[in-house]
């Protein structure tokens, strides 16, 4: 088992240890939910308020576990294998931080969620590019479209861009700590920029690498 693997393993295993420990003191009812603005909107059973995120993680670690086995460009996975688990445990640790916030919420801490939670996703979009830049062409990580997917140059590229749009992404998120009701623009507009930039450059530049074949 992989050192990333034993980590991501033992930080589940925590949480799940938590929830028991904590279930008999925790109230009936758990929030469990907020909208754009900070307030709760929904609410779960106690079991499912400590135990949802820790079964998450379970079943995120398992997918990211079998990405690398199932995929036919596995032996790509290998060249930058060291920053696919660094992400995995930066995905684990994201989740960990949200059932943390979950569970002192709910004993009463009182506390702004969107700006608490805004350095986490700014942390998690930066891991994110960093994987992406130093990522090499397979069928589930990355920046996948027809144009990567068809030659190595493309998806050199045109994931390293993206790469760079989402460590952007991460720090203009940050914006939403100061500006609150801003925060859900800070959010989505730099990833839904970056994410539809990426496709029409990676088509751009295969037809660009496309005419110097010929």
């Amino acid at each position: 088992m992989r050192k990333s693997e034993i980590a991501v393993l033992a930080i589940i295993l925590v949480s799940f240890l938590i929830g028991i420990y904590l279930y008999p003191q925790m109230s009936d009812k758990m929030a469990s939910h907020w909208n754009a603005q900070g307030k709760v909107d929904n609410h779960f059973s106690k079991f499912w308020g400590l135990f949802l995120m820790p079964f998450v993680s379970v079943a995120v670690f398992l997918l990211f576990a079998l990405i690398p086995r199932i995929d036919p460009l596995k032996q790509n996975i290998e060249k930058f294998r060291k920053y696919f688990d660094r992400f995995i445990i930066s995905v684990t640790l994201f989740l960990f931080y949200l059932y943390l916030l979950t569970i002192f919420w709910n004993f009463g801490f009182t506390f702004n969620i969107i700006q608490v939670i805004m350095p986490a996703f700014a942390v998690l979009f930066f891991s994110a590019g960093v994987l992406m830049e130093h990522s090499k062409r397979n069928w589930f990580i990355g920046i996948r479209t027809p144009w990567t997917l068809s030659s190595d140059k493309v998806w050199e590229k045109t994931n390293k861009l993206g790469g760079k749009l989402l460590k952007i992404a991460g720090i203009i998120v940050l914006i939403g700590i100061i500006f609150v009701d801003y925060a859900i623009f800070t959010f989505l507009l730099p990833i839904l920029v970056a994410i539809v930039y990426t496709v029409i450059y990676s088509y751009f530049e295969y037809k660009k690498q496309k005419k110097k074949r010929k």
